[in-house]
């Protein structure tokens, strides 16, 4: 009783919004004026929820004039505690109206008397009207009047059960849960909110699957609907009768004899190298897929497709890339060979805009089925062979194939069949000819007349190049050329089959494409995004997926610039350029140390003229009037004798041609050690003073500055940057070697691009 007091009470009655007006709506869903929203508010149950103040209030342990060391406000505490309790039970709630979610609904047409169950999609109506989906329009059998009278109906709010378990059955034999199931399942959860019993699921296939037709038979709890959102719905499927049961068991042991990679199925397909031939078989009406992941790309490539017996086959190619991921279909292909002959062959230069960016090359072996001969053709498969050359073996090959023998001096041409026959048997032969053979004009083909293929020999009247000698081929060529197509994405409608294909690899806004941004499988135009053909997403060379999603902004790793993601690209480039054009750092002249130069000191400065760093010119320094320099030499020569003769007292210390410190730890080699005297060492460093440009410095430094010269060394003999950049690499990383990697990367400019 309590729930039905609490239960949202609200019925009307609505006009019929005309299928015209009425926008495309998913599943059960209905679209309901504004009014009936504000109706909803003012008919929903009210629902006490404690007020935000008294909720402040509560959260609250004392009042503020509470002291807990002070006896005097225990009695104050008590009392304010007796006039929150004795407050009006509206100042400690506060009562609105709430809906219930979802939102159901219940219809019922008044003429016949049909009822069925929906769910709100959103209050956007006309007012006095309801927009009904096609499948609620169906169910309830709503039709227009010819009077412009639109029909009513009553829409009433109902509360359904969470649905617990479904039982549907099929009104057709033969469905395989391989080809429904997944299908079913994204059906329900992305277009209905409710299910009714005795409404007709139906499920679109796809290619090769047809449409899918379920009778709601069975619900749980028991009762005429159940809302299944934010539920576990258990969905159990029963046949019909036990002739539909056996239908379907010898169905699917039909297919499983005819799946891939058995006897009577279709080939598996896979990876397909260039110059080697592969071979397969392939049903009517089903594909083969290979993936041709390396060739030659400075020399174009040609897919020859050989079919057995002089079957018609397809064969369909797509690149693999971000903007095309889907594999090959007969309605969604960048090229294709579509023709009725036996030979197929597709070309592709090295030049092709479409392979630029190609990851692989998708090729598909397709064996076409006509429209009306259902899911199954029935029959063998056909055998074909596939084979990927160079354009340059290709026209060699195809040279050597066209050159035809030269006639014979005793041999003409017959007037009828046009072959060469020798002049002695010319009369009889042209007798015989003419009696029993027929000469096409158009084509150059030469028949029997009493022949099959004379009989069904056709030719296009819009496309006299194409011509059949039977009735397959023809109906092929009507369904592919003059035949009108629905994509299945958005409705388009393309006047044949290869328009049909290039919308759907181009324009469509449900091709598939690898966002750069977000990196995930989506349809290149999602709801609420521009055109393809829109100036910004035609100038911006962005999918209108990429360029909506392209719009959030990230830091820059480099220079931490807070850029939108659609423009890092350019900004990186910007980046690069800075890279490219920067010289190389100034590096301290000491071999033994791993410094940039710092505060602007270089070589040529007046104040550090041996160009070396603060740390290591700072025990050189001297305030002292010294123009030509003599002093500061002095100094330089007192410190190698310094280091040779006493050494640096570092035990770390690798300067072992001149420390004393470092000479003594390193291995026992007479011609490598430093003299130890005075008059020896003064001859051994006075190179180092002279002609210190060639030779450099070489002054004990500290462990840490060290250690980072010597992995400088080690990157610079990779060959790839300078020394000076390698420094500058390490020092900015801190002595970590992946580090000092990655700021390579992004600013040092390496050795071939400093020469181009």
């Amino acid at each position: 009783m309590a729930e039905e007091a609490n239960s949202l009470k609200w019925s009307s009655q609505l006009a019929v919004t005309p299928a015209l007006r009425t926008p495309k709506l998913p599943g059960d869903k209905i679209l309901l004026p504004q009014s009936a929203l504000e109706q909803l508010l003012a008919a929903a149950p009210v629902v006490e929820t404690p007020s935000s103040d008294y909720s402040r209030n509560s959260a609250r342990a004392y009042t503020p004039g509470f002291d807990p060391f002070n006896p005097y406000t225990f009695a104050a505490e008590a009392r304010a505690r007796a006039r929150a309790a004795a407050l009006d039970s509206d100042a400690l709630v506060s009562r609105q109206p709430q809906l219930p979610h979802p939102l159901t609904f219940r219809i019922v047409n008044p003429r016949n008397g049909r009822v069925i169950n929906a769910g709100i999609r959103e209050f956007s109506a006309a007012e006095g009207e309801v927009s009904l989906s096609g499948f609620l329009r169906e169910a309830l059998g709503v039709e227009e009047e010819d009077k412009g009278e639109a029909p009513t109906v009553t829409v009433q709010a109902r509360s359904l059960p969470k649905g617990t378990y479904v039982r549907l059955r099929p009104l057709e034999a033969g469905y395989d849960p391989e080809d429904w199931k997944a299908l079913l399942e994204r059906h329900l959860r992305e277009n209905f909110t409710t299910l009714t019993t005795g409404e007709v699921l139906e499920i679109r296939g796809g290619a090769g699957h047809g449409d899918f037709k379920f009778l709601v038979d069975k619900l749980r709890p028991e009762g005429d609907g159940i809302c299944i959102v934010d539920t576990d719905l258990e969905v159990d499927i029963e046949p019909l009768s036990e002739e539909q049961a056996l239908e379907t068991l010898r169905r699917r042991q039909a297919k499983a004899a005819r799946a891939p990679g058995t006897r009577e199925g279709s080939s598996i397909g896979g990876a397909v190298m260039q110059g080697q031939e592969t071979r397969g078989q392939v049903r009517r009406g089903e594909y083969v897929d290979y993936e041709l992941r390396e060739w030659d790309r400075d020399d174009g490539i040609q897919v020859e497709l050989e079919a057995a017996d002089g079957v018609d086959l397809d064969i369909l190619l797509s690149p693999l890339s971000a903007r095309q991921r889907a594999r090959p279909r007969i309605d969604e292909y960048v090229f294709a060979d579509l023709s009725t002959s036996s030979s197929k062959r597709i070309r592709l230069e090295r030049t092709n805009i479409e392979l630029a960016d190609a990851e692989a090359l998708y090729v598909s072996v397709h064996a076409f089925t006509p429209p009306d001969s259902g899911n199954d053709a029935g029959g063998p498969p056909v055998q074909y062979s596939l084979r990927i050359v160079k354009t340059s073996q290709a026209e060699s090959s195809e040279t050597q194939k066209e050159s035809a023998p030269l006639a014979a001096e005793d041999e003409v041409e017959c007037k009828n069949c046009h072959q060469l026959v020798p002049k002695r048997t010319l009369f009889l032969h042209e007798n015989f000819c003419l009696r029993n053979n027929v000469f096409c004009p158009k084509c150059g083909g030469v028949f029997q007349k009493s022949s099959a293929e004379w009989q069904n020999h056709w030719h296009c009247e819009e496309h006299p190049e194409v011509h059949g000698n039977d009735t397959s081929s023809r109906a092929k060529h009507t369904y592919v050329s003059h035949t009108r197509h629905n994509c299945a994405s958005c409705g388009h409608e393309a006047p044949t089959l290869p328009a049909l294909a290039q919308h759907r690899t181009t324009l469509c806004p449900g091709k598939l494409i690898l966002c750069q941004f977000c990196h995930l499988l989506v349809p290149q135009q999602g709801e609420g995004d521009p055109d393809p053909t829109d100036p910004e997403v035609l100038l911006s060379g962005l999918t209108p997926h990429e360029l909506i999603d392209g719009g959030r902004t990230t830091e820059c790793h480099l220079c931490g610039r807070i850029t939108r993601l659609r423009d890092m690209k350019a900004h990186l480039a910007h980046h690069n350029l800075e890279r490219l054009s920067r010289k190389p750092p100034a590096i301290c002249a000491n071999r033994n140390c791993g410094r940039t130069l710092s505060g602007g000191k270089t070589a040529n400065d007046s104040s550090n003229p041996l160009g070396l760093c603060s740390i290591c010119f700072g025990p050189l320094y001297a305030n002292v009037y010294d123009p030509d320099g003599k002093v500061l030499r002095r100094r330089v020569e007192r410190r190698y004798l310094t280091q040779l003769l006493s050494g640096c007292g570092k035990p770390f210390c690798r300067n072992t041609q001149y420390c004393k410190t470092a000479a003594a730890s390193a291995p026992s080699d007479s011609s490598s050690r430093p003299p130890s005297t005075t008059a020896g060492i003064l001859p051994y460093i006075r190179p180092l003073v002279t002609n210190p440009q060639e030779n450099g410095y070489w002054f004990c430094v500290d462990e840490i500055s060290q250690t980072r010269r010597r992995l400088a060394d080690m990157l610079a003999a990779e060959g790839v940057y300078e020394l000076a950049w390698c420094v500058a690499a390490v020092e900015a990383a801190g002595g970590q070697l992946d580090r000092a990697r990655e700021w390579l990367s992004s600013w040092a400019v390496r050795k071939d691009e400093k020469k181009n």
